[in-house]
């Protein structure tokens, strides 16, 4: 087992960062917990070290009580900024732990659980966020469902609809809602996926959504620049999350999940939340409508 990173500035070997496959076999009902993964992921709760680069920023991140929106809310907590959280009721005792986090850097941090497949609580949920931090920055959406099928056969209506809302729907009435709201030099993080541009064939609808997510973010960049906003996506590969095997993954492929890629192992949440806060940031100012790769060496086209 590779020894804990002390932050994310030291210098290190990353193929012996993080553990490699083989894990132990595990699945959870869906959505999960991280608490119940074996090696659990790191989201950066004792590794990631902020600089204040988002000092006063207000932000709404879905998904936030897990995987890669968890990492990314610790992140942004830890560079300055208030977060109003998404996540489903059943994940409470998760979110209950970052914002737990958030308030410990001395941040705000506004929990509105939820279902995102309604667009009227989309609706709610952008108009409470904006209302209790006192406006809104930066809009992050991570939130996404994923469950592998070997065969097109065993997709269901049911299983199509709520992928396609809870990834694309939600993400449409999300922006629609937060981008009059907006202020110039505010930005939109979209979540996409290597699966974008390589899907698997057990991923069918996960990979058709977020195919659309990329067409998504660089059409709504070229529309809301002319408000000053920027929107951009992150594109990751395998990354050891509760998704993967809460019926993301074949339950036979979670032993040796990410050891296909160059760096034989997947990544962490820690390893994404970075991204996320530079194209939140002042930083990227001159970034916008483009997509970004986490994926251990699996370069996107």
């Amino acid at each position: 087992m590779p020894a804990k990173p002390k932050d994310q500035f030291t210098l290190q070997n990353p193929l012996t960062q993080y553990p490699h496959p083989p894990f132990p076999a595990q699945g959870q009902a869906a959505p999960g917990l991280d608490a119940e993964m074996r090696p659990k992921p790191d989201h950066g709760e004792h590794t990631y070290k902020g600089f204040g680069r988002l000092a006063g920023r207000r932000a709404l991140i879905t998904g936030a009580d897990s995987g890669i929106g968890r990492a990314t809310a610790i992140a942004f907590a830890r560079e300055g900024a208030d977060i109003a959280l998404n996540y489903l009721p059943t994940e409470e005792a998760d979110a209950r732990e970052v914002v737990a986090l958030i308030k410990a850097e001395g941040r705000k941090a506004v929990a509105i659980p939820g279902d995102l497949k309604d667009p009227r609580f989309c609706s709610e949920l952008v108009d409470q966020a904006h209302e209790q931090l006192g406006g809104l920055d930066i809009l992050v959406n991570v939130a996404g469902k994923q469950e592998a099928r070997k065969d097109i056969g065993q997709i269901t209506h049911a299983q199509f609809d709520h992928t396609l809302k809870t990834n694309v729907y939600a993400l449409f009435w999300l922006c629609q809602a937060a981008v009059p709201l907006m202020p110039a030099g505010a930005t939109i993080i979209n979540t996409a996926s290597i699966q974008s541009y390589q899907p698997s064939a057990t991923l069918l609808d996960y990979a058709t959504t977020k195919a659309a997510i990329v067409a998504f973010t660089k059409a709504l960049a070229k529309q809301v620049i002319e408000r000053g906003i920027r929107v951009n996506a992150v594109a990751p590969g395998p990354i050891w999350t509760v998704l993967q095997p809460s019926g993301g993954q074949p339950p036979e492929k979670i032993p040796e999940f990410g050891a296909q890629t160059p760096m034989k192992r997947p990544g962490q949440p820690a390893e994404c939340a970075p991204l996320y806060v530079l194209l939140a940031s002042q930083e990227s100012s001159y970034i916008t409508g483009e997509v970004f790769g986490v994926t251990g060496g699996n370069p996107l086209p």
